[in-house]
């Protein structure tokens, strides 16, 4: 039996409400589901704390970010497909937007001292911010020596022989669904988001009560006509690429976020591993620094910190322009990439969210998803390790021996400003407990008083 009272919500009510999430989206996918739990499951009650917890654990066994991807699940939940096509596109478009001015005026004004001194504050906030989130994954993934052993054969494997982040998370879901078949204890599902806090609210008291939506019930017929179709609005645009511009910048942009968008399981910060390396190393799109300034200006808009490949897109298409004006080339790359790495999203959601409820208890699948998130944690630690030889050294080296390879600092290129911001954040961040957006914000404050204090000096 259906609930009917899931049908007494308006829709253009959800949308205003989706629109308020989308607005209050700072902080990561942590906060985001938290805003998303107060708002939707405290004050709307229209969806229980159970179904919630649900939704996001399926969400989580998904590539991609889980807070976008939640929304678009409950969206469906409530109104349909539509719903949930409202729901995932209005989490995205208000940092689509944001990344996109701050694109612009990154490519027309980031040269001058005053804006480089900004990012050089920007950096050393983000690179805190970045060393907390292997803490506090950590904290949550490795509860014992199997996850602790998976965290460090992961960091080994992709900071000293660059072994590819697919492959490595590969490697750990085949560990952990081995493991979770075999029984073991230490494979147990644990680490996630944990406890998304407010007050629980039981599924029976909300508008969607305790009852699956008849909509929401497995349909193989509607799965496929809507995976047709989200698969053709997803590989359309890369297919004529590769066909027509082979050795574009468009193209490469396509297939790599098309590939990234399938293969980038366990969170943002597993995810921007991965783009670094890639995009900074392989492709030449960006500098090792842009990448820090381009995850600074996710940390401080609305939205999935996935935002950051819009900003890696514009940038590579803008250097690499043709005959078009390089702010035009990095316009479009940028919808060119937002719209490859999100369209897989909705595809994922709609075509197995109906079939969910099949997933609760499989162990197998569960143990799969811990092994992914310690293997994450290692994953976070190399992203970590790698931004802060990149900020706090003006240039490093490439040591490479057999098959192991990996970056060494140049000592005398230490950056002492670099430095003491860095360790100034550090201290903000784990000692005093500052929140985000005023580490940020008090960072690139301080990089512009250095900067205003060096002009004055060398002008007296």
């Amino acid at each position: 039996m259906s609930s009917p009272q899931a049908h007494n919500i308006p829709f253009a009510e959800a949308v205003r409400v989706w629109a308020r999430v989308a607005a209050l989206s700072f902080g990561g996918p942590a906060g985001q589901i938290a805003v998303m739990h107060r708002i939707l499951v405290e004050e709307k009650r229209w969806i229980g704390e159970e179904r919630f917890l649900h939704a996001l654990n399926y969400c989580m066994l998904l590539p991609g970010p889980e807070a976008q991807q939640l929304a678009t699940y409950i969206g469906w939940l409530l109104h349909r497909t539509k719903g949930g096509i409202v729901a995932g596109a209005l989490f995205v478009l208000p940092g689509f937007l944001a990344i996109m001015v701050l694109s612009w005026l990154y490519a027309l004004y980031g040269n001058l001292g005053a804006i480089e001194a900004m990012f050089v504050g920007l950096k050393a906030a983000v690179l805190a911010i970045v060393f907390h989130a292997v803490g506090r994954i950590g904290g949550k993934a490795l509860r014992n020596s199997a996850m602790v052993l998976i965290a460090a054969a992961a960091f080994v494997a992709i900071f000293f022989f660059a072994v590819p982040f697919p492959i490595i998370i590969i490697a750990a879901a085949a560990i952990g669904f081995a493991g979770g078949k075999s029984g073991l204890k230490a494979f147990e599902q644990g680490g996630g988001h944990g406890s998304v806090g407010g007050k629980p609210v039981a599924d029976r008291e909300t508008a969607l009560g305790e009852h699956i939506p008849d909509h929401a019930r497995p349909s193989l017929g509607w799965s496929v006509r809507i995976s047709a179709i989200f698969l053709f609005l997803w590989l359309a645009p890369v297919a004529l690429l590769l066909m027509a511009m082979p050795d574009s910048v468009y193209a490469d942009i396509a297939a790599f976020f098309s590939k990234m968008a399938v293969v980038t399981f366990g969170g943002a910060y597993a995810v921007l591993a991965y783009v670094a390396q890639e995009a900074v190393e392989n492709y030449g799109w960006l500098r090792p620094g842009e990448m820090l300034d381009g995850l600074g200006m996710a940390e401080t808009t609305p939205g999935p910190l996935i935002m950051v490949t819009q900003f890696v897109g514009f940038m590579g298409a803008a250097r690499n322009a043709g005959g078009l004006d390089p702010l035009l080339a990095g316009t479009l790359a940028a919808v060119l990439t937002t719209w490859v790495t999100f369209v897989p999203c909705f595809l994922w959601i709609f075509l197995g969210a109906p079939f969910a409820e099949r997933m609760r208890g499989n162990v197998a699948l569960s143990s799969a998803m811990t092994a992914i998130t310690a293997a994450v944690v290692g994953v976070v630690l190399n992203l970590a390790v790698w931004f802060a030889l990149h900020t706090i050294f003006a240039d490093v080296s490439e040591f490479e021996a057999g098959p192991l390879r990996m970056d060494v600092p140049i000592l005398s290129t230490l950056n002492i400003a670099a430095l003491l911001l860095t360790l100034a954040t550090l201290i903000a961040v784990f000692w005093f407990g500052a929140r985000t957006l005023t580490v940020i914000a008090g960072a690139a404050a301080a990089g512009l008083l250095l900067w205003f204090a060096q002009a004055l000096a060398s002008g007296l």
